[in-house]
Order: C-alpha cells, then structure tokens, then sequence
C-alpha cells in the first residue's frame, strides 16, 4: 500500500496530473468545473469576454454587498464586494474594468448613504480606501479615458460632504493628492 504524504496539494501537485491529461480531457475538466460552481461561470465568461457585459456579474456582487436592501435585513460585507473585484483582477484584469468597478463601488456608497445613515467605521475607512484605490487605477490610464471615470468620483466626492465620519474631507485630500482638484 502506497503511503499517501501528510502534506497538503498545492499547484505544482495539480499542474503535474494536468500536463499527463490530453485536449479532450481538459475539456471535459473545464466543462465539469463550469457547471459545478456559477463562480467558475463567471470567471470564465469574463477571461473570454463571453457575454454583453463582463463586468455586469461583478457590479451586481458590489451592489449587492456595499449597498444592502436594509427594508429586507440585508446586511453589508467590505469582504465580499472588494473580492467581486479581486476576481475580477483574476480572470482578465483590464485597468479599465477595474476602474469601472471601483468607481461602481464608490456610487454604491454614495447610494446607501443617500438614503441611510451608516454608523460604521470600517464602513466609511474601506470608502476611502476604494476611492483612493479608483483614483490610482484611473490615473494609469489614457487621457481619453480618464475623463467620464473622473467625472463620476468628482460626483462622489461631492456628495460625500452631505454625511459624517469626516468622508468628505479625507476624499477631498485624495482628490487633491493626486491632482484633480487643487486643496
């Protein structure tokens, strides 16, 4: 009897069985991982660019987690949501999209906090943080580009001064930080 080793698999492990499976093989393993987990879907979709709207799966998660329907107790998950982008980055990672889908973050923040009062720190640090995150990913790309994304954050930024914790002032140093408006 073969003495299995106590260590766990890691990729290394895999790629080893993978490189002895042939083409057909690898289809019915990619055919299998699609229809067992709609994240795997998802995934997939967007490195192929698959479907009208790549980015759509994603902004609903941010949605979904940043800007919670309180009428139905939904609660709010940071972790959740920047993982919709994380995977987002894994699957194509287009600065373009990214930029899309924190900006989208930050609207859903300014959303809920339109029409409800969060009291929740970590709530408003992870804010800052994914305008801040937004703002670099839109500086790196062109010019022509910039614009519409800086736009949107300005709108952001403007609104934040309609609530507390200090977001609309920390949100103005960003901006002022990385050049878009002068302090």
């Amino acid at each position: 009897m073969k003495k299995t080793s106590k260590r766990k698999p890691n990729w290394t492990d895999l790629k080893r069985q993978l490189a002895d499976l042939d083409r057909s093989a690898l289809l019915v393993l990619i055919q299998d991982l699609y229809t067992a987990n709609k994240d795997n879907q998802v995934f997939l979709h967007a490195r192929f660019s698959l479907g009208e709207d790549v980015l759509e799966p994603y902004k609903k998660i941010i949605d979904r987690w940043v800007c919670p329907d309180v009428t139905c107790d939904q609660n709010s998950s940071i972790a959740k949501a920047k993982k919709a982008i994380s995977d987002y980055k894994k699957a194509v990672g287009k600065r373009e999209g990214i930029a899309e889908l924190t900006v989208f973050y930050c609207e859903c923040c300014t959303s809920l906090l339109g029409y409800c009062s969060v009291d929740d720190e970590s709530y408003y640090d992870a804010f800052e943080r994914m305008f801040e995150q937004a703002l670099k990913t839109i500086v790196t790309l062109g010019q022509s580009e910039q614009g519409a994304f800086f736009e949107r954050i300005e709108n952001v930024r403007r609104n934040s001064h309609n609530w507390g914790w200090g977001i609309g002032d920390a949100l103005d140093d960003l901006m002022a930080e990385y050049g878009v408006i002068k302090a």
